[in-house]
């Protein structure tokens, strides 16, 4: 026979035997399928890299990503970081199926090589590329990991939204930042990302779905169920990522342990109680800077949100948990909207609390103090003395000029009824201190002050030219508390206003501005 004629059936040969093969391979993985011998789906639409790592390489990938891992551990304890990162990018390629790994590495990154760093933005890009592995990497050959979905939610709540890091403030103001083109200057825009109606509106809807992986229709329902919520702080976006891992377990119910819902209800619940405790923007116009504070519009849906978790749990000593973790929410809520000048929730919450728990004491340390034997305004300042010590002079002077201090500060920027609030708070927590203390004998030794001479030394303090608030904010307060215009040249002598007027400027926490 002709050697070019046996090279061309020999070629065709080959070509049916890889052809039988295909079908055979084909039959062999539906088999697989259906005896559950198959641990994961083929990937569709991996890169190269990653198709030739999961295939090409079989079982000595398994042997490889274990060099990779005492390597990249070692580059690390060496602070080599970047080569460090390289390496796990390569690992999680390797292993692209397990969700441990993507969890790990992205963990790694956001906490163990973002704190080497000192700048607030070193330390920002490498959360955000721990963030960006689970969300953008991770959960595309993972898409049903509930563990992934919450790992994810974890990092917002934990890394971004609590304060345990000093960069914390920073990584805020950077999300806001990446945020505010979306949701607009108030976070709670949805109208032009789900009814697009300009070129604009569909570029911005194409950006957030592919950058930041988020769903303005499922975020409009997470807002109806549990907010609203301002969706250019971390917590809201938390509560997304837990929602949609409770959206992908529902899919996979038989691959989801009850402990992973478990998990992923309290990433939610935990994440609407920050948010109800600093779930709010208050911009400051004088020093063009921001502070968090309460958004009590969320009190309602935190309280149901417990009281739900409450009656799911079956382990008793959970359920204890969950109460205690409720009546504290409760004490907040009353706290909070009193200091708001929300007089009618304070009330709706003090009674609530009173109803719910009329056996546990509504101040701890004090047992006797349940809601039916304390007024609202007793209660207010319980909870203020209880921080500073009910008998400490120096801790008492100290937060009546603090609440005052806060309350003309509130008043400069335009906030009335937080001033009104403050300055009745100082005034209840200086007549409490007066009334107790006029039970002891010796109380000569530890008077306070005059509550005019506080107030006049925290107003003198303020309206200072070389050290108090800014000209526009010191202008203000002149304005509104009808004060002479000449104070705000002339106030830095011991004499001065004497009978018109902190030691310390307001102490909101501040970030970059908002932009």
């Amino acid at each position: 026979m002709n050697a070019r004629v046996k090279k061309i059936l020999l070629l065709l040969l080959a070509a049916g035997l890889l052809a039988g093969s295909s079908r055979l391979q084909q039959s062999l993985n539906h088999d697989r399928e259906a005896l559950g011998l198959t641990r994961t789906a083929a990937l569709d639409n991996a890169p190269p890299v990653l198709a030739f790592t999961t295939v090409a390489l079989g079982g000595f990938r398994g042997l490889i990503s274990n060099f990779l891992w005492i390597r990249a551990n070692d580059l690390q304890q060496d602070d080599k970081f970047f080569e460090a990162a390289q390496l796990a990018d390569w690992i999680t390629k390797l292993e692209p199926t397990f969700p441990s790994v993507w969890i790990f590495q992205g963990w790694n990154m956001s906490y163990n090589i973002s704190v080497k760093f000192k700048d607030f933005p070193d330390r920002w890009r490498w959360v955000q590329r721990g963030i960006e592995l689970l969300r953008d990497d991770g959960l595309r050959y993972n898409p049903n990991s509930v563990d992934i979905y919450r790992e994810l939610a974890w990092q917002f709540q934990h890394k971004v939204g609590a304060n345990l890091d000093d960069a914390n403030m920073y990584y805020k103001s950077q999300w806001a930042l990446a945020m505010k083109p979306f949701f607009g200057p108030d976070g709670t825009n949805f109208d032009s990302l789900l009814n697009p109606q300009t070129a604009a509106d569909a570029a911005q809807l194409q950006d957030l779905t592919n950058r930041f992986k988020l769903i303005p229709a499922f975020m409009k329902q997470v807002d109806a169920k549990y907010g609203p919520f301002d969706w250019r702080l971390p917590e809201a976006h938390a509560i997304y990522w837990g929602a949609r891992g409770l959206e992908a377990a529902k899919e996979n119910p038989d691959k989801v342990k009850p402990d992973d819902l478990i998990k992923l209800r309290r990433i939610i619940y935990q994440s609407m109680l920050q948010a109800f405790h600093h779930g709010r923007i208050i911009p400051d116009p004088l020093s063009k800077t921001y502070s968090l504070g309460p958004n009590l519009e969320l009190a309602p849906q935190v309280n149901a949100a417990y009281e739900n978790l409450y009656a799911e749990e079956t382990d008793p000593g959970q359920k204890d948990g969950i109460a205690r973790a409720h009546r504290n929410f409760l004490r907040d809520a009353v706290y909070f909207s009193y200091e708001n000048n929300r007089m009618a929730d304070a009330a709706k919450w003090f009674k609530y609390l009173g109803d719910h728990y009329p056996d546990k004491p509504i101040v701890d340390g004090q047992p006797n103090s349940l809601p039916r034997n304390l007024t609202l305004d007793e209660y207010a300042v319980a909870v203020v003395q209880i921080d500073i010590g009910e008998t400490s002079q120096e801790r008492v002077t100290s937060a009546v000029q603090g609440l005052l201090s806060h309350a003309y500060y509130d008043l400069a920027i335009g906030d009335d009824d937080r001033y009104e609030n403050l300055k009745r708070l100082a005034n209840r927590v200086y007549e409490n201190y007066t009334a107790k203390t006029s039970k002891y004998r010796g109380n000569e030794r530890i008077p306070l002050p005059p509550y005019e001479t506080l107030n006049n030394a925290v107003l003198r303090q303020l309206l200072d030219p070389q050290n108090g608030v800014p000209y526009s904010a010191r202008a203000e307060l002149v304005t509104k508390l009808g004060l002479p215009a000449s104070l705000l040249e002339t106030v830095n002598t011991t004499n001065a206003s004497e009978n018109v007027f902190t030691n310390t400027a307001p102490t909101n926490a501040v970030a970059p501005a908002v932009p």
